[in-house]
């Protein structure tokens, strides 16, 4: 299974990417874990010093960005082949 997280403390740009994250996931038809990181100790501990980031299978993709629910089909589609 796929393993994204959310990586922010809660703001609304990270409540938004988290949104359009669960979006791009329903829409692919991925069978993916979807989780918030908010704790500044772990976001210091990833070095993601501008909110929101994005992570995929522990690999940090993209950070300081409010991704569109496109943009994330495009990472995650880089990533993974969708299940039939």
């Amino acid at each position: 299974m796929l393993k994204i997280e959310v990586l922010g403390p809660g703001c609304p740009k990270c409540r938004t990417l988290e949104k359009n994250v669960r979006t791009a996931v329903e829409e692919m038809g991925l069978a993916a874990q979807v989780t918030k990181v908010e704790s500044i100790k772990d976001l210091a501990a990833r070095r993601i010093m501008l909110t929101p980031g994005l992570a995929v299978n522990g690999e940090t993709v993209s950070s300081g960005h409010l991704l569109s629910v496109n943009q994330v089909k495009k990472i995650l589609d880089e990533r993974v082949q969708p299940e039939a």
